[in-house]
């Protein structure tokens, strides 16, 4: 309010004399008890009186010329705090203030003594009210508003207020939000935006607090900005030139800043500092306090004929009036502890609950001319601040758990700990692995010392049997040599002879069943590469394979022909011993060493073995036999050869150097027909595999449409429950999705319907495979709509795909809610999907993307989705949510 006739912020500068006695009311105990368990963190009820100062503005031109002869109406008494109004030269009334300001009171001097107790509560948690009340043209605009820009002495109590509170706050830790508003013929309006001219007020149920929620919130940084936010809202202010000023304000201007800081904590712990197991339950979450300021520059109190308000302005004077008259009501009636305080009368009063009766720390400065003329004015000034005196408030410090820093510094400590398992478990695999092939080297090295010592063994028992044989012929001929000597037979050595030539018969018997069963393995494997050969060259090789064939019958008929020489010599030898226990005369004494020509046969088998051995290893068919062979025996009527032959097709179009000749060969055709005729669930399960390598080039995609892939693919989903059959399948058409111009064949031939088909199985690869193909479609129909070369709704929520995706966008498996989340920050990008996406519940999984996602660029994507669509905006407003 202006000093004078001049402008609104007027034109008096008051000089700086001595100071007066501080208007520093009692801050609340720093030791405030609060509940550690509540949520809000409130505190307990300190009494605070609200506070009133009373400001004396100086005679302007205009009164001294007019009042030269009568002295001012008003005498002050600053060092007693008493204000003296003269009824006339010989009586006065007396009245006492907190604060009593005279016209010579600085702007810094009234800001200290009003003002900064006010603004020192907030920055400690309080809510804090700062208001002007006085009549048109006493100083108000100029106490509160005054920007100061030729003179820094000059700058009101908003702008030192910001100042104070910029200087105490952690730019890191601490925010300042502004909101400027006036109160014009009882409706609320934005200074900050003049097109939002009729915002509601809203009361919580529950504490009873009051908010604005559609006015404008600034954040503020520095001071240079707030001073340019007070210039815009001036500007917007609504005021009118009268007789009592000429610039008078027509409005009731509010100013409120919403301060956020953190509170200082010693015993705030470090998550390193603490034990790993025990983290969850010893970590608090920081504490805030939120302060708010309401700076309320009152329009002057005026009386009609005085003010000369006529038309428009005479409506406005009279609301002016009204809403001043209600807030008095409201005053008289917490002065005078009345059970009923009227304050839905006006919208000033609902705005000033909290000031008046309520919780905040709440400091008035009345202003007053010193014009007998008038006195009145006045007197009804001086008794609006008397009954505010008697207004006590219960202060409530308001403090709160920083649960949004709480959940960042968990999410920062979980990934920490993601990360050094995953490294722990890297280290375990490669222990593992490094096991494990010591393990293999140690079992290989054990089998050789077996072969080496079985051998030695082998060696030793051959030896000790020549030995057993030598001695048999030496004994034998000292027998004969005393039987020629004395004429006679010793019959009972014959019998031990003969016994010891049974058992060498025995002996011999089971070599040679050894060497039976030699023959029959050496056949076996035989037989194995046979086949192994046959699988890998086809009828085109048959060249390799006879050349094979013949060398096998010539070992073959070689072995046969050991098995009847030692089948010879073992009869010869059991005829032998028969001549033996016949004719004891030592004719054939020498027969038994034949046994020892009997081991030949099985040392030449042992040899031949690992020869076998050595030719069974399979070298590259790819290189060896040729691509088109391969593919020939596709549709080889062996199983075993069709499985072998459709693995390694699956394992060559894995590397895309192959995908290319795979495909000019036949080899897409081949594997597509193998969906088609075979029921084999590997067959079709590496044949869905080896598409599904063929489906990641988009030259293929096109090939496999036209080839009716799709419909094959979709057709084996339906009919497999194997899970690693499904993942195949699913990845197959998720490659396929990923490629725009088969959008809408690809649904037509029940693709889409395929993959939420699979979902039946719930197992996370497959889940995984089907969120990222309907991700892929998701992202084509995006990019073709921004485009603009496609209109309509998605044909993925055409095709009842949404409440799937919602059902898993907060899916415990991160490779799923990944590829979900994508998927509706891209169905969210079109805004005909918007309204079939709010009533899916889609709204509310965008809006915890934008809040909660791990992901940086996905968080971004869903927090420009909402803002930039008008329907999401407007269900948004409805429902109170900031994004």
């Amino acid at each position: 309010m202006a000093t004078g006739g001049g402008n609104r912020n007027g034109v008096h500068k008051a000089p700086n004399l001595r100071a007066s006695s501080s208007f520093k009311s009692k801050l609340p105990p720093s030791n405030v008890r609060r509940s550690s368990s509540s949520l809000s963190a409130a505190a307990d009820s300190v009494s605070g009186r609200v506070r009133v100062a009373v400001r004396l503005r100086p005679r302007n031109t205009e009164e001294l010329v007019a009042d030269a002869d009568f002295a001012d109406c008003v005498e002050l008494q600053p060092e007693l705090k008493r204000l003296k109004l003269r009824k006339n030269n010989w009586d006065s009334d007396t009245f006492e203030f907190d604060e009593v300001l005279t016209e010579v009171a600085s702007q810094k001097r009234v800001y200290e003594v009003v003002a900064k107790p006010v603004v020192e509560s907030v920055l400690e948690g309080y809510n804090g009210t700062v208001m002007a009340y006085g009549q048109t043209g006493t100083g108000k605009t100029y106490t509160l508003g005054r920007l100061g820009d030729e003179d820094t002495s000059a700058r009101g109590i908003m702008v030192r207020a910001m100042e104070d509170i910029l200087a105490n706050i952690s730019p890191e830790t601490d925010s300042i939000s502004v909101s400027y508003l006036q109160l014009y013929m009882e409706t609320i309006q934005d200074l900050m935006n003049p097109a939002n001219d009729n915002i509601s007020i809203v009361e919580d149920q529950k504490t009873g607090d009051v908010s604005l929620p559609g006015a404008t919130v600034l954040e503020i940084r520095d001071q240079q900005s707030f001073i340019e936010l007070l210039r815009i809202g001036e500007a917007h202010r609504i005021a009118a030139n009268t007789k009592l000023n000429t610039e008078s304000s027509r409005s009731h201007a509010l100013l409120m800043v919403h301060v956020k800081k953190s509170v200082p904590d010693k015993d705030d712990f470090s998550l390193e500092a603490h034990n790993r197991s025990n983290l969850v339950g010893n970590v608090r979450p920081p504490m805030l306090r939120k302060g708010k300021l309401i700076v309320v520059d009152l329009a002057g109190s005026e009386r009609i004929h005085k003010s000369g308000s006529e038309g428009h302005m005479l409506e406005e004077a009279k609301s002016i009036n009204l809403s001043l008259s209600a807030l008095g009501k409201c005053i008289n009636a917490l002065a005078e502890n009345s059970a009923h305080v009227p304050v839905r009368d006006s919208k000033l009063t609902r705005l000033l609950k909290d000031s008046f009766g309520g919780t905040s720390r709440t400091s008035l400065v009345i202003t007053i001319g010193p014009s007998p003329r008038h006195r009145a004015e006045t007197a009804s000034t001086i008794l609006f601040g008397q009954r505010a005196m008697k207004v006590e408030n219960m202060l409530k410090i308001k403090e709160e758990y920083d649960y949004k820093s709480l959940s960042k510094r968990l999410e920062m400590e979980i990934d920490k700990l993601i990360a050094e398992n995953e490294r722990q478990q890297k280290v375990y695999e490669n222990e593992i692995e490094r096991i494990r092939l010591e393990a293999q080297k140690r079992v290989a090295e054990a089998e050789i010392n077996y072969v080496e010592a079985l051998e030695e063994e082998k060696t030793k028992c051959q030896m000790d049997y020549i030995e057993s044989i030598k001695k048999l012929e030496e004994k034998w001929t000292i027998n004969h040599q005393k039987h020629a000597i004395n004429g006679e037979i010793n019959t009972g050595a014959g019998n031990e002879e003969v016994a010891e030539l049974k058992k060498l018969l025995q002996d011999e018997v089971c070599i040679r069943q050894a060497a039976e069963d030699e023959i029959s393995n050496l056949k076996n494997q035989l037989l194995k590469i046979s086949k192994m050969e046959l699988a890998g060259g086809g009828n085109s090789d048959g060249f390799s394979l006879q050349q094979v064939l013949e060398e096998e019958s010539r070992q073959k008929k070689k072995l046969e022909e050991e098995v009847r020489v030692l089948r010879s010599q073992l009869a010869h030898l059991s005829v032998e011993a028969n001549q033996t226990r016949s004719y004891p005369d030592g004719s054939n004494s020498a027969n038994p060493l034949l046994g020892l020509d009997s081991l030949a046969p099985l040392n030449h088998m042992r040899s031949r073995d690992g020869n076998i051995g050595e030719r069974a290893s399979i070298t590259n068919l790819h290189e060896q036999v040729g691509l088109q062979k391969i593919l020939s025996l596709l549709e080889s009527e062996d199983a075993n050869v069709r499985i072998h032959a459709v693995k390694v097709v699956a394992n060559l179009a894995a590397e895309e150097a192959n995908q290319e000749k795979i495909v000019e060969a036949g080899g897409l055709t081949s594997l597509l027909m193998l969906l088609r005729t075979y029921e084999d669930e590997t067959i079709r399960r590496i044949a869905a595999g080896a598409i599904a390598n063929l489906a990641m080039n988009e030259a293929n995609q096109e090939l496999i449409m036209t080839q009716g892939g799709i419909c094959l693919l979709a057709m084996t989903a339906t009919d497999a429950e194997d899970p690693q059959t499904l993942r195949m399948v699913a990845g197959a058409i998720a490659n396929l999705c990923g490629n725009d111009k088969l959008q809408m064949r690809l649904r037509s031939e029940g693709g889409i319907k395929a993959l939420l088909g699979m979902v039946r199985c719930r197992h996370p690869d497959v889940l995984s495979q089907v969120a990222r193909g309907i991700a892929n479609f998701a992202k084509c129909e995006s990019r073709a709509s921004s485009q603009g070369t496609r209109h309509g709704r998605s044909l993925l929520i055409e095709d009842g795909t949404l409440p799937w995706i919602v059902q898993n966008a907060n899916s415990e498996a991160s490779l799923i809610r990944r590829h979900v989340e994508l998927a509706l920050c891209h169905l969210a990008q079109h805004e005909v999907n918007a309204k079939d996406m709010i009533s899916g519940g889609a709204l509310w999984e965008l809006v915890r993307i934008s809040r909660d996602c791990s992901r940086e660029d996905i968080r971004t994507l869903a927090r420009r989705t909402l803002t930039s669509s008008s329907t999401f905006q407007a269900e948004l407003r409805r429902l109170r949510i900031e994004v």
